[in-house]
C-alpha cells in the first residue's frame, strides 16, 4: 500500500467513525448541513476582516459537515429528494457567503480590481452549478469540466492558509467559466444526438411507408 493511498484510508475510518457517532445521536442530516451553512458563514466574516488564516481553517471545519450529512443520511435511512435539494442550495449559500466575505474586504481596502475579480469568481461559482442543473433537464448528466465545488473550495482554503488569495481568486475565475463554457458545449453534442436519435425513427418510418406505397 502507498502512502497516500493509507493516508486515505485512514482519512476515511475517521470519516467513518464520525459518521457512525453522529448516527448514533440521532441528529437529523439537515441539522448537519445547516451548521456547515453556519460555520462558513463564520468563515466569511473572518474573511471579511483579512484573517485569512484563521478563516481558511474554520472552511476546513466546515467542509467536515459537508463530508458527513450525505454519509450520515444513508448510514441512517433518511435519504429524501428533498434533503438532497436542501443540500444543494445551502452549499450555494456557503460558496457566496465566502466569496461575499472577500468583497467586502477587497472594499475595506480599495482594491477595486480585486472586488470585480471577486464578483467574477461569483459569478462563474454560480454558473457552473446552474448550467449543469439547467443541462440535465435536457441531457441524462452534465458533469464535465474541472471546477467543481469541492475543487473550488480546496482552491480557497490553500489562497487563506498560505495568504494567496489574489492568484488563487485569478485560477477559480478562469476554470470555472471555463467549465461553464465546456458544459455549454457538451450540452450542445449530447441534446443534437438525443434529437437526431428521436428524429431517427419518424425517417426510417416514412421511408418504409414510401417503399410499400411504391
Amino acid at each position: 500500500m502507498t502512502i497516500t493511498r493509507a493516508i486515505g484510508a485512514g482519512c476515511n475510518e475517521i470519516i467513518l467513525l464520525i459518521v457512525r457517532g453522529l448516527a448514533l445521536s440521532r441528529i437529523h442530516p439537515n441539522v448537519l448541513t445547516l451548521i456547515g451553512l453556519l460555520i462558513n458563514v463564520f468563515a466569511a466574516v473572518l474573511l471579511a476582516r483579512g484573517e485569512f488564516l484563521n478563516g481558511g481553517l474554520v472552511v476546513i471545519g466546515a467542509g467536515l459537515f459537508d463530508m458527513v450529512d450525505g454519509r450520515v443520511a444513508r448510514h441512517t435511512n433518511q435519504v429524501t429528494r428533498f434533503g438532497a435539494f436542501f443540500d444543494s442550495v445551502l452549499d450555494r449559500y456557503s460558496d457566496l457567503g465566502l466569496l461575499m466575505g472577500l468583497l467586502v474586504y477587497y472594499a475595506n481596502i480599495d482594491r477595486f480590481f480585486y472586488v470585480v475579480l471577486t464578483a467574477v469568481v461569483m459569478t462563474g461559482s454560480v454558473m457552473v452549478s446552474y448550467s449543469r442543473a439547467r443541462a440535465e433537464n435536457l441531457i441524462p448528466t452534465c458533469k464535465v469540466g474541472f471546477a467543481e465545488r469541492p475543487e473550488r473550495v480546496v482552491l480557497l482554503i490553500i489562497g487563506a492558509l498560505f495568504d494567496r488569495m489574489a492568484p488563487v481568486l485569478f485560477v477559480i475565475a478562469v476554470i470555472s467559466n471555463l467549465t461553464v463554457i465546456h458544459r455549454m458545449m457538451y450540452t450542445f453534442q449530447q441534446a443534437k444526438q438525443l434529437e437526431e436519435a428521436q428524429l431517427r425513427p419518424a425517417g426510417v418510418a416514412e421511408a418504409a411507408s414510401t417503399s410499400r406505397k411504391a
